[in-house]
């Protein structure tokens, strides 16, 4: 085992604190990767804080993982020392069943491995990105082009992959009406990557005060949906809703905007349950969805589409001792658009 300067959560509800992680020792197909930045996402905080369940402490979260290759295995043959890669919310699966065979990781049968609090193949509980240095299986690294800079790379890993997903399974591209459900650390690439892809994008946020924002980064229109007349005015208006927001929203209301054959998508995760009448969807052969990352070939193809577009993530780049601070300002909203550790403050 390899020791490690990491930041973590001692327990549920505490900040988190430096302290020392292990990695395992290089093994044959396995790469070290010297982290150089990594994201802070919504889920890092709901799950070290036991939101989502109970976890196993000391715990370091961070999914958003970008750097350089230090070492390599014997058997390693897509990876070279030197080489810009990122790891995202998957570390590890069976490599067989069903799901893996088709490129989607993510819902392996026989349970897939995610970053951080989950258990390894070999038994051990993964540690993330909120540390100096990772060994994954080569297989789980993902090579980050030239064109994008790491600290912008970084929430890609999920935000990036986490929106281009559904976009890409629903056939978003020129001629589609695309509107995304908030304008937050999802919504702001969920924007660019539906521009970027020939979409016409309305943003339908709460207010207009990032309205500015959405415009800049690809929106063609942007409504607030606390005023009442944007849901009457925008009724039938669109083939694709992307929903970003983890809170509840009234499904009624939002399926109505939605043309015939219209999906509802949701990669945001409410702690409430959502109601629902049937009677919604069949009234215009609507679907409401919901969509979980995406596989490894498609985090490559993302961030292959990333670069050639130019898309990045908007990020306000923080030393580690600001962890804590950072995920109180997330709470409230008070980031545009994600945060990341600059990890050579670890």
């Amino acid at each position: 085992m390899t020791r490690v300067n990491a930041y973590a959560a001692p327990r549920e509800a505490a900040p988190l604190e430096k302290t020392v992680i292990e990695r395992r020792e290089l093994g044959p197909n396995d790469i070290l990767i010297d982290i150089a930045f990594a994201g802070i996402c919504h889920s890092d905080i709901h799950t070290v804080r036991g939101d989502w369940g109970p976890q196993r402490y000391p715990l370091a979260p961070g999914h958003e993982i970008a750097g350089t290759v230090a070492a390599v295995g014997d058997a390693v043959t897509r990876h070279r020392v030197g080489d810009r890669v990122g790891v995202g919310c998957l570390v590890n699966s069976c490599g067989e069943c069903r799901s893996c065979l088709r490129g989607e990781e993510q819902f392996c049968v026989n349970g897939a491995v995610f970053t951080y609090g989950s258990t390894d193949r070999d038994g051990t509980v993964t540690q993330g990105g909120y540390s100096e240095q990772v060994v994954v299986t080569e297989g789980f690294a993902v090579r980050i082009p030239e064109a994008l800079p790491l600290d912008k790379a970084a929430p890609l890993l999920c935000a990036g992959i986490t929106t281009y997903s559904p976009l890409r399974r629903w056939n978003v591209g020129p001629g589609s009406r695309v509107a995304v459900v908030g304008m937050g650390g999802l919504g702001h690439m969920g924007v660019q990557i539906a521009h970027a892809l020939g979409a016409e994008v309305t943003v339908l946020s709460q207010t207009l005060s990032k309205k500015d924002d959405g415009i800049r980064l690809g929106a063609d229109h942007y409504f607030a949906t606390s005023d009442p007349a944007t849901f009457k005015d925008l009724r039938g208006s669109f083939d694709v809703i992307l929903n970003t927001v983890s809170a509840a929203i009234d499904l009624r209301a939002y399926l109505g905007l939605l043309d015939v054959d219209g999906a509802l998508v949701c990669v945001g995760l409410p702690p409430e349950q959502l109601g629902l009448n049937v009677g919604s969807l069949i009234g215009g052969n609507k679907s409401i969805s919901g969509s979980n990352i995406g596989g490894i070939a498609q985090t490559q193809e993302m961030l292959d589409f990333c670069a050639e577009h130019g898309i990045g993530a908007e990020i306000e780049v923080i030393p580690a001792s600001e962890i804590n601070a950072a995920y109180d300002r997330v709470l409230t909203s008070d980031v545009r658009y994600r945060f990341v550790i600059d990890a050579s403050t670890i």
